[in-house]
């Protein structure tokens, strides 16, 4: 009987028109293609090829070989790479992320992706406001500052705590609250929410603590709120780790430094919708996001080319 491994070879041999070239492609050592050919040959009783130093050409019983079975073994391999597609990973995976996601996600990373996995696409919805992911049909979010609710499996990419802030010029006309209940006279500037909730839950000296706040500006992109609080608008509860190298810089100024929104579940995490089995899409990204930014150091005052 004969091995289609060894036809396959034959064929290859026959199109590229020499065994280094057809080794090339077969990724195998030109010497051992050439002992397969001397034992297909020999298997058949018969000169497949005729070979001289400078030529290499089938036999009449080559040419009426690689005739017959190469439509054949072509068909054979298209059908291999059809189901290997059909395994490959595939659909297209929504992903809810904070507004400011790719002043810090390369977008070369992004066609890193896409090379590797060509049959899946992504959508990206960015809004800073909590999204409600059941109802958005999300399949991972990629959150800061969020609580998650235990229905979710998270993972933890990096730590951090939201601080509040203000800027120099606000502190000036508004001299700094020295109690937490003083927050309520002042201008507080927040991501909209759609619960409506006007109330800050802080830990302190005296452990959690919630103040009423009230406020003129709200908006749903973080970045946004991170500009207004160095404009001056009022006071902020922001993530520490986007606004330290602007209180480095003087552009901003920590308030009631005592107290902060900390908890490991306020910092860039992941988020699965998906119960498991999680489908492979969704999972070859969410690895692949962890791979980019586990440990990532969210600074927005730095370029890509910084990273």
């Amino acid at each position: 009987m004969l091995d289609l491994n060894d036809l396959t070879m034959f064929v290859q041999v026959v199109r590229a028109g020499s065994f280094s070239e057809a080794a090339r492609r077969l990724r195998m050592p030109a010497n051992t293609l050439s002992r397969r050919i001397d034992q297909l040959e020999g298997q058949l009783g018969t000169r497949l090829l005729h070979r001289s130093t400078r030529k290499l050409a089938p036999s009449t019983e080559g040419q009426a070989l690689f005739e017959r079975y190469a439509p054949a073994l072509d068909q054979i391999l298209e059908i291999g790479r059809l189901h290997e597609d059909a395994q490959a990973p595939s659909g297209v995976v929504r992903v809810t992320a904070m507004a400011g996601l790719f002043e810090f996600f390369r977008l070369e990373w992004l066609a890193e992706f896409y090379v590797r996995y060509p049959h899946i696409s992504i959508e990206f919805l960015l809004d800073d406001t909590p999204t409600d992911l059941i109802a958005e049909r999300v399949d991972l979010a990629l959150r800061m500052g969020i609580e998650t609710g235990s229905g979710f499996k998270v993972r933890r990419l990096a730590p951090s705590s939201m601080i509040l802030a203000a800027s120099p010029a606000y502190l000036e006309i508004h001299p700094a609250p020295r109690m937490l209940r003083e927050l309520s006279e002042h201008d507080c500037l927040t991501i909209s929410s759609r619960q409506g909730r006007s109330t800050w839950r802080l830990q302190g000296p005296r452990g959690t603590q919630e103040v009423s706040i009230n406020g003129r500006f709200t908006v749903n992109d973080m970045r946004v709120l991170v500009q207004a609080c160095t404009a001056g608008l009022g006071i902020a509860l922001l993530p520490q780790l986007m606004v330290e190298p602007i209180i480095a810089q003087g552009k901003l100024v920590r308030v009631l430094p005592t107290y902060r929104r900390a908890s490991t579940g306020l910092g860039l995490q992941l988020v699965y919708t998906s119960r498991p089995p999680v489908p492979p899409a969704v999972a070859v990204l969410a690895e692949f996001l962890v791979e980019k930014l586990e440990g990532t150091v969210i600074n927005p005052t730095q370029n890509h080319s910084g990273r």
